[in-house]
């Protein structure tokens, strides 16, 4: 950009005075030119303000203060009304992601110092964003290129490099990713603090209604030479704390680190384009078996909701995250078993809470197995029948092996 600016003040110091004295007419043109030119520059000037992680919690304790600015945070269902994202059987991310979103801003609105926005739902966007990305198009192409011009003038310089990513992503078509930078933009422009993008992975070499190899959790952050990566960081590494309790990390090579560093993503700013600490989190796989029933799915993505509230708040006051989220860290203890569980007719309510009592017990997943192997599903399956018996082992139950009967429930209602 400052080459602009530099040829401009050159051509209208030393040309245009010429042009002007002989030959008026062009003159006058080169002058209309340059105005409109530099009118065009002006409105894409590049101002960075990266929030940093003092700033975020220097506002996020005078936000305590009535009449202070809260800390502004979007939230962002992954994909576009009606279009986009992974589907499996039935189920459709785009969906998934919107109802995520909804709880998590139910659970954001309880803290008074937070002031919560989203993108959309699930056939429209809100009108804030349908509006703007209706006034405001032309003007988001041209800040994008801006962008990529910067970035551009700065690997010419050495101060970027580009980096090759560890994980492939697909290609977003031309409209879809503009939006995604008007989101970026309209979030630089309302001094929003936080960005979380949600979405739900897919593994490509599966068949069709065949689930893939991979599962699990991950978190994508923009890569350490944009401004915004350290603050995404310290955020990213709370949330991850709190989700990688109950949920497995993703296994797929390239995420098994729980936190990604990511450059070419628009969502976390690809090309310096965020401000706020921005990240992305694949909630988990599409085809995992914890999303497949739609009670266990709900149950699932409330607590997805509930683990990143409790880890943002993690960051900022963690005395308080301690007493929200009270003994258990999750929303479905403690429970009141009553009823044996055996593997027929059972409520998948009351195993998806025994597999979260086995997993504070130590039991679940089993001697053996992995998170990734063995998610909290609902199911009375191989894992929970195994974790059954290492607790049955440790609490002298007799009699009930692979199944949770009397002796069982009763050390689980005591207990938990």
């Amino acid at each position: 950009m400052r080459y602009y600016f530099a040829s401009l003040l050159i051509i209208a110091i030393f040309i245009v005075p010429w042009f002007a004295t002989n030959y008026p007419a062009a003159g006058s043109v080169i002058v209309a030119t340059i105005e409109k030119a530099g009118a065009e520059v002006a409105a894409v000037i590049l101002v960075h303000k990266p929030v940093t992680v003092d700033q975020l919690k220097s506002d996020y304790a005078s936000a305590a203060t009535p009449g202070n600015q809260k800390i502004r945070i979007l939230v962002v269902p992954g994909h576009e009304p009606g279009y986009g994202g992974a589907e499996y059987r039935d189920i459709k991310e785009r969906d998934m992601t919107v109802e995520l979103a909804k709880d998590l801003t139910n659970f954001l609105t309880k803290n008074e110092r937070y002031e919560v926005f989203t993108t959309r739902y699930e056939d429209s966007w809100t009108p804030q964003f349908a509006d703007y990305f209706k006034s405001d198009w032309t003007q988001i192409g041209e800040w994008m290129r801006a962008h990529r011009a910067e970035v551009k003038d700065m690997a010419r310089v050495g101060s970027y490099s580009h980096v090759t990513p560890t994980v492939y992503h697909n290609n977003v078509k031309d409209d879809v990713g503009l939006r995604l930078y008007g989101i970026n933009k309209w979030a630089d422009e309302n001094n929003i603090d936080i960005v979380v993008h949600i979405h739900f992975n897919d593994y490509p070499g599966h068949a069709d209604g065949q689930p893939g190899k991979y599962t699990g959790f991950s978190i994508y952050v923009p890569e350490k030479q944009y401004y915004n990566s350290t603050s995404t960081k310290a955020l990213a590494q709370t949330v991850y704390k709190r989700l990688s309790k109950y949920n497995a990390v993703s296994n797929l090579p390239g995420e098994s680190g729980g936190i990604i560093e990511e450059q070419d993503l628009i969502a976390i700013g690809s090309f310096n384009s965020v401000d706020a600490a921005s990240m992305l989190i694949e909630y988990g796989y599409i085809y995992e078996p914890q999303f497949q029933d739609p009670d266990v799915r709900h149950t699932t993505i409330n607590e997805l909701a509930y683990e990143t509230y409790i880890g943002l708040l993690d960051f900022f006051e963690p005395e308080r995250a301690a007493v929200v989220a009270k003994t258990y860290d999750t929303l479905v203890l403690p429970h009141q078993w009553s009823s044996d569980i055996t593997g027929k007719n059972d409520s998948p309510g009351d195993v998806f809470a025994l597999q979260t009592a086995l997993i504070l017990d130590g039991d679940y997943p089993p001697t053996g197995s992995s998170a990734n192997d063995c998610p909290r599903s609902g199911r009375l399956g191989p894992c929970t029948k195994a974790a059954l018996d290492q607790f049955q082992g440790k609490y002298d139950i007799s009699g009930e092996k692979g199944i949770a009967g009397p002796k069982t429930i009763d050390a689980l209602n005591r207990i938990f």
